[in-house]
């Protein structure tokens, strides 16, 4: 709501005379709603936000712009964006009925030559992907603010909508062979690195498994954790006439990730977390 003020003066014979000063207030007939079609992100992921402007009153408004400054924040000396507009995603309706695509494009987004009926509504949509800028410790949000402003709006209007990143493992496996030559009955070691890329740990309640089938087939096994021994049949089992290979539910437990941040670049960089597992065994 926007107030104004007004005065008048009385001039005569030289003279002025200033009359009382009036107070008024302006309603705007729009309103402006943002939201998010899901309020959760994951790195390399698209939210898809949905804009809504109302006009209630008597006249339509045209020509008119909308910012979203795309969570913009000061990283260091510098701007950085976590998200980025997805070219061509834009798309707009009027009363339901889809118009020819707006013209959307930069960093801030500009999405410009909108108009709402009187008495009408329009909605906007459009995807923007999550940048190397987005937070992805736990807990971290994006929040990013849509501006209306046109020649018939005298205070921009603006919006938010806030999505939280998801709280989740992802995990990854790597398998490597010491030496890669090996005699007949000498020994050999299967190393195993699990990292998790993600912002929760991998507990015992996340039931990690490490399955494989040893071939050659393997005796006279030694398996550790990050150097502690694993036993059977608590920690692993293995068949010897088999060569299949599995530890046991919940031993393995996988840390989460840390994050920094550059301040030259403002980009968000993932240290995972890891777990190794090793299994020596005598061929033949």
């Amino acid at each position: 709501m926007a107030s104004f003020t007004n005065q008048a003066h009385l001039s005569y014979n030289g003279r002025t005379v200033a009359s009382n000063v009036v107070t008024g207030q302006m309603l705007s007939p729009l309103t402006l709603t943002k939201t998010a079609v899901v309020d959760t992100y994951a790195p390399t992921d698209t939210v898809t936000y949905v804009i809504t402007v109302v006009n209630s009153g008597a006249a339509a408004f045209t020509n008119l712009t909308l910012t979203d400054d795309l969570g913009g924040y000061a990283a260091g000396d510098q701007m950085v964006y976590p998200l980025s507009y997805t070219p061509d995603s834009a798309a707009w309706f009027i009363n339901g009925t889809r118009q020819a695509d707006p013209t959307a494009a930069g960093t801030p987004l500009v999405i410009s030559g909108l108009s709402v009926p009187a008495g009408g509504n329009a909605v906007i949509l459009y995807e923007a992907a999550t940048t190397a800028a987005a937070p992805l410790a736990e807990g971290s949000e994006i929040t990013n603010t849509v501006t209306l402003t046109g020649d018939c709006i005298g205070t921009p209007l603006t919006a938010q909508a806030t999505v939280t990143v998801e709280s989740q493992a992802n995990l990854r496996i790597t398998k490597s062979l010491s030496p890669a030559t090996v005699a007949e009955n000498g020994r050999l070691t299967y190393t195993f690195l699990i990292q998790n890329d993600g912002n929760l740990a991998a507990g015992a309640d996340a039931a990690v498994i490490v399955t494989d089938t040893f071939d050659p087939i393997l005796r006279d096994l030694t398996v550790t954790l990050n150097d502690e021994p694993l036993t059977q049949p608590t920690g692993y089992t293995y068949g010897e006439s088999t060569g299949v290979f599995a530890t046991v539910a919940g031993q393995i437990t996988v840390p989460a990730a840390t994050f920094s941040q550059s301040t030259e670049t403002g980009d968000w960089q993932t240290v995972p977390g890891e777990a190794v597992l090793t299994v020596t065994g005598t061929v033949g």
